[in-house]
């Protein structure tokens, strides 16, 4: 039984991982290059000028510039579908080391925000990370990969399938799925500017919500893609004196609102409202708000993202930006310098909705097509999805080894 899987982030990582430390024959295709943690900030993608969307093409995906946090998401939705992710979200969290950081890595940024928000009656806690204190140096560049390989990032577990006799092609982009009498059999990729073919028994697509997307429609699933959700979110910051929270890890609290979530996160965008020059960027206290959106927009046959923003959006994000001035303001914040940056987005997804492009296996309309990523999230979480396509990915793992 020979697996084709394409992409690298959580989804693709550790299914790479299950499936070649069970002797099963893998090949992993990746679009982007192998690179080190600590040059990630130099593989965000870029998209048309109405969407600022922050993903990586590089091994690991996304993963590679997250905050490594992890949290579990839509339990109970999950459920209408007959997923049931318990024991796959037990050997997950095991497996990458969830928990939150020790004291020792809580620095007085992260400490205001989580004082402040316990004063205000919110529901507030540490954030539940996969980062190994031992290794963690404190820089605050977490969203730029990671200089001292401190976090888990999907390249660990691709590292893990290799050592397990997978094979890792990489600047290899998959353009198609081949097929033969209606079942998948292969697929068609570019590498160095030429076509290549592959053979394979099972094809996984982890290629992320828009990369899945423009592969399953080049396969004749044109459904895919035509709505798209991902996590509207905004900083709100202000000058804090000698907070040095941008040196801090990054989101490492967080406080849960009925309709928003957040999280101290240092943006640099927060200085330029302030008008004074004497204002560093050590001075500056800042809160990611974000929010959950309601799936309107779409990928267009370019891979360009087209975005509607409803109403119930912005009074999400509008309730949460309040909460965030609150907060701010409690943990000590100038209220007078508190402002925000531009709206931007984060973990795209929902475009091979279980239900609709994929079953509860999480396999397509196409025998042997599967898809594992946020694409097939039913609705917006509105919060960091990574455990969930984690634990998602492992029970896939195990139909797929016992199929």
């Amino acid at each position: 039984m020979m697996f084709v899987i394409v992409g690298t982030g959580a989804g693709g990582g550790i299914l790479a991982r299950e499936l070649a430390k069970n002797d099963f024959p893998v090949t992993i295709l990746e679009k982007g290059p192998y690179i080190k943690l600590k040059d990630a900030l130099n593989y965000y993608d870029k998209y048309n000028d109405s969407v600022d969307l922050l993903t990586t093409t590089c091994i690991g995906g996304a993963t590679i510039v997250s905050m490594s946090n992890m949290v579990r998401a839509l339990d109970s939705e999950l459920h209408d579908y007959g997923i049931d992710l318990s024991e796959a979200y037990e050997y997950v969290e095991e497996l990458v080391g969830v928990h939150q950081l020790d004291d020792s890595h809580i620095g007085k940024g992260t400490q205001v925000f989580l004082d402040a928000g316990r004063e205000l009656g919110l529901e507030t806690l540490k954030m539940p990370k996969a980062i190994r204190e031992e290794d963690c140096i404190q820089c605050g560049k977490c969203a730029f990969g990671c200089p001292a390989d401190a976090k888990w990032s999907g390249k660990d577990f691709v590292d893990e399938a290799v050592e397990a006799g997978a094979t890792l092609i990489t600047e290899a982009e998959v353009v198609e799925v081949l097929t033969e009498n209606g079942k998948a059999c292969g697929v068609k990729y570019i590498k160095d500017d030429q076509e290549e073919t592959i053979e394979a028994d099972k094809v996984i697509l982890c290629a992320g919500a828009i990369g899945s997307t423009l592969i399953l429609r080049k396969t004749g699933i044109a459904e895919a893609g035509r709505e798209i959700f991902f996590d509207p979110f905004v900083s709100v910051g202000g000058y804090l004196k000698d907070i040095n929270f941008n040196t801090e890890v990054q989101m490492a609290g967080l406080i849960i609102g009925e309709n928003f979530v957040l999280s101290p996160h240092f943006s640099s965008f927060i200085r330029a409202n302030i008008p004074d020059d004497s204002v560093k960027d050590s001075d500056i206290l800042s809160i990611m708000v974000k929010t959950p959106d309601e799936c309107q927009g779409y990928v267009d046959d370019n891979g360009d993202v087209v975005k509607v923003n409803t109403i119930q959006d912005i009074r999400y994000l509008a309730e949460g930006t309040a909460t965030a001035g609150f907060v701010l303001e409690k943990a000590g914040v100038d209220p007078k310098t508190i402002g925000s940056t531009v709206y931007r987005g984060a973990h795209p997804g929902g475009t091979a909705k279980i239900g609709e492009i994929v079953d509860s296996n999480l396999k397509t309309e196409i025998e042997n097509l599967y898809v594992c990523d946020a694409s097939v999230l039913p609705i917006s979480p509105g919060k960091p999805p990574i455990l969930t396509i984690l634990a998602l990915s492992k029970r896939l793992a195990d139909y797929l080894k016992n199929e």
